[in-house]
């Protein structure tokens, strides 16, 4: 049995208007704290890495890795929103009504951006292994920037209108001081989800799905005539090979996405009269934020380029001269 104090208020001083605390043991707030603030700590550092080897090196600068690239952006981003998940750990929160209003603005940003981006990714891959004829004039370094600036010029304009009624009243929709609450209306809450999950995720399992036909397909005639290819055939294998290659990496990129971003919108769709059980939402949140580490983790794992930029970073190598030039392959 655990005993505790007495009701502990937000802000002591306002006794009848402060919000309460969430009752927990010391030990447990302290090893949430530590484990939250480690996360964002190497949730900020692996991206970052990311960042940094995509952007240095000019042999990685390639259509998928610019994709990458925006989604290793709103990946750091996140790791400033897990700071402010230990500011509420207590359910209280000390920042302010501006600073509310900036982080759910920020949130809901960073989640259209990875949502967005994941989409492009999906036709990146979509292009480079059911058309990969036409994929080198499809998809250039040019369309891609233009697709990333109008990824993030949509995801920080949408929100911005969904919200401006919370930005321009601060605080009015909170019940009690220390209350960091946003209110959407009905009509921006089911367009929300309908631009920011139903239609995505959609498309990109559609994607992925015909992605995944045709790479099997493709696997098994490489395996069938290996042996009797010529030169010129070999090197066709080797290209397709490492489009296959390239499109399973991102392939379980996009499924650890769609893990840890389902049960959010799922505990959202289902919350009775927009009210949500407060561990099953933290839950959620802290799952769909912890994808933000565990990308930057997949690359290492199946990207022998990220593993070498790494080595070069860590050891200051990128520091010497014509460093940029180095070859990553």
């Amino acid at each position: 049995m655990e005993t505790f104090g007495e009701t502990e208020l937000c802000f002591p001083q306002l006794l009848n208007a402060s919000c309460v605390k969430t009752k927990r043991p010391y030990f447990e707030t302290m090893l949430n704290n530590i484990l939250l603030f480690s996360v964002s700590l190497l949730t900020a550092f692996l991206n970052l890495l990311v960042i940094i080897s995509i952007s240095h090196f000019k042999q990685l600068h390639t259509p998928t890795n610019l994709l990458l690239l925006s989604l290793g952006v709103s990946d750091f981003f996140i790791s400033f929103l897990i700071l402010c998940q230990i500011v509420l750990i207590d359910g209280c929160w000390f920042l302010g009504d501006l600073m509310c209003a900036l982080y759910q603005h920020l949130a809901a940003i960073i989640t259209a951006v990875s949502v967005e981006t994941m989409v492009l990714i999906s036709v990146d891959r979509y292009i480079a292994i059911c058309d990969p004829l036409h994929y080198s004039t499809k998809i250039t370094q040019k369309t891609v920037k233009i697709s990333v600036c109008l990824c993030w010029f949509g995801s920080v304009m949408y929100p911005s209108l969904s919200l401006r009624d919370s930005m321009k009243h601060l605080g009015s929709y909170q019940s009690c001081f220390g209350e960091c609450v946003i209110v959407v209306n009905y009509i921006a809450g089911v367009v929300d989800v309908i631009l920011f999950f139903i239609v995505p995720i959609t498309v990109i399992i559609v994607l992925y799905m015909r992605v995944f036909v045709v790479a099997v397909s493709q696997a098994r005639a490489m395996r069938s005539h290996i042996a009797a290819v010529s030169l010129q055939g070999s090197v066709k294998v080797t290209v397709k090979k490492s489009e296959l290659k390239a499109g399973r990496t991102l392939g379980v990129v996009v499924v650890v996405f769609l893990i840890c971003l389902c049960p959010y919108y799922c505990v959202t769709l289902t919350a009775q009269d927009g009210q949500t059980n407060a561990s099953a939402a933290a839950f959620v949140l802290c799952l769909y934020y912890l994808n933000s580490c565990l990308n930057p983790m997949i690359y290492a794992f199946f990207y022998p380029w990220f593993r070498k930029s790494i080595k070069l970073i860590i050891t200051l190598k990128i520091l010497q001269p014509d460093s940029c030039e180095t070859n990553m392959m």
